[in-house]
C-alpha cells in the first residue's frame, strides 16, 4: 500500500482524520475547495476556521485540485457534508481507480433520495457498495487532534476492506473495531444527530438531566426500530456507532447538533441558529430525511416527528415536549419478532 492517503474535504472531521493518518507516518493529501485554505494549511500548518488553535503535522499537504490529492494515493477518505457527497463522489470518479480503498466518515442521508452515503458513493464510482467502508463512532474532532483516547468502528460487508481501514487508522490513541453491519452503522451515525438536537433543545429549555436521560433512551429505541426495519443488526445500536456516538453527541458542547438544539431551546429560530453556527449541522437535514423515512416505512419516530415540526413547521420547542409527554401510554419494550432475533443471533 502506498504511503500517500487522500482526504476529501478539509473540514474539522476531515482535518482530524488527516491528523490521525499523519501520526501513523503516512503522507496525507488534504483536498480543500479553496486555494486560500490550502495555502494556510501548507504554510502555517493550521486550519483556524474549523480547528482553531491546533498545529497540524507537516505530513499534511493541502491542495485545491482533487486530481493532485488523489493521484498516487492508496486510499481515499471522504468526509464531505451529506448534501455535497454526490457531487464530490462524481468529481472523484474522474481520478479514482478500483485499487484504491474508499472510506467515508459522513453521518447523514441524501435528502432527495433518502439514500445512505455508501449507496451514493458506490453509485457515482460505479463500484459495489460493499467496497465502501464506513467509519463512525464517538469521536469529536477537537479531541482527536489533541490525541485524546478515542474508539471508533469501521464497517463493510467486505471484511478485507474493513480490516485494511482498521490498519490504516489504528494507533495508540485511536482504537478501531470492525463491524460487518454497514447499514446499522450508517443509520446509527446519521439518526443520533436528531436525538442530539433534541437533547440540546431540552437543555436550552432548562429541563434537566432526567428529561435528557429519557430522551436519549427513547431516542435509541427510535433508532433501533427504524434500523431493524431497514435490515440492520440490532446489536449494532448497543455498540460504538449506536449508544456510544449518541451519548457523546448528545451530551457535549463540542457537538454542533447539541449546540444547535440548545439555541433552539433558548428561543432562536432555525435560520438564526445556522447563521451563528457557521458550519454544517447534519442533524437538521437528517431530521427532514428521518421524517420522510418513517412515513415511507410506517415506523413510529415520535421524537424525530416533533423535531421536524419545530425545525420546519414553526412549532414551539416547549409545545413539542408537551406533545411527547402527552402521548398515549405505551409498554417500554418493543419486542423484536422471534425470527428476526434468531436471524441476527446466528449471524
Amino acid at each position: 500500500m502506498s504511503d500517500k492517503i487522500a482526504v476529501l474535504v478539509a473540514g474539522s472531521w476531515g482535518t482530524a482524520l488527516a491528523s490521525v493518518l499523519a501520526s501513523n507516518q503516512l503522507d496525507v493529501a488534504l483536498w480543500t475547495r479553496t486555494e486560500e485554505q490550502a495555502k494556510e494549511i501548507n504554510e502555517r500548518h493550521t486550519n483556524e476556521r474549523y480547528l482553531p488553535g491546533v498545529e497540524l503535522s507537516p505530513r499534511i499537504r493541502a491542495t485545491s485540485v482533487m486530481e493532485e490529492a488523489v493521484s498516487g494515493s492508496s486510499a481515499v477518505i471522504i468526509v464531505a457534508p451529506s448534501s455535497a457527497m454526490r457531487a464530490v463522489s462524481k468529481q472523484l470518479k474522474r481520478c479514482w481507480n478500483e485499487r484504491m480503498l474508499v472510506v467515508h466518515a459522513t453521518k447523514g442521508f441524501e435528502l432527495e433520495s433518502l439514500k445512505r452515503m455508501s449507496t451514493v458513493i458506490s453509485e457515482e464510482l460505479g463500484c459495489d457498495e460493499g467496497r465502501v467502508v464506513v467509519l463512525s463512532g464517538p469521536s469529536h474532532a477537537e479531541e482527536v487532534v489533541r490525541r485524546c483516547p478515542t474508539t471508533v468502528v469501521v464497517a463493510s460487508s467486505d471484511e478485507q476492506a474493513a480490516a485494511a481501514a482498521q490498519d490504516l487508522f489504528m494507533n495508540a490513541y485511536f482504537r478501531v473495531y470492525t463491524n460487518r453491519d454497514m447499514v446499522g452503522v450508517e443509520l446509527a451515525g446519521a439518526l443520533k444527530n436528531i436525538i442530539a438536537l433534541g437533547a440540546g433543545m431540552s437543555d436550552g429549555l432548562g429541563f434537566g438531566d432526567n428529561a435528557k436521560a429519557a430522551l436519549l433512551t427513547r431516542g435509541l429505541a427510535e433508532i433501533s426500530r427504524i434500523g431493524i426495519e431497514l435490515g440492520a443488526n440490532p446489536l449494532t445500536f448497543a455498540g460504538l456507532a449506536g449508544i456510544g456516538d449518541l451519548v457523546v453527541t448528545a451530551t457535549s458542547q463540542h457537538s454542533r447538533n447539541w449546540r444547535a438544539g440548545s439555541l433552539l431551546g433558548q428561543g432562536k429560530k432555525v435560520d438564526e441558529v445556522l447563521e451563528s453556527m457557521g458550519m454544517v449541522v447534519e442533524g437538521i437535514r437528517t431530521t427532514k430525511a428521518a421524517y420522510a423515512i418513517s412515513e415511507k416505512y410506517g415506523v413510529q419516530m415520535p421524537i424525530a416527528d416533533q423535531l421536524y415540526h419545530v425545525l420546519f413547521k414553526d412549532r414551539a420547542p416547549r409545545s413539542a415536549v408537551e406533545a411527547l409527554m402527552g402521548r398515549d401510554p405505551k409498554t417500554e419494550m418493543e419486542m423484536m419478532p422471534l425470527q428476526t432475533w434468531k436471524q441476527w443471533h446466528n449471524t
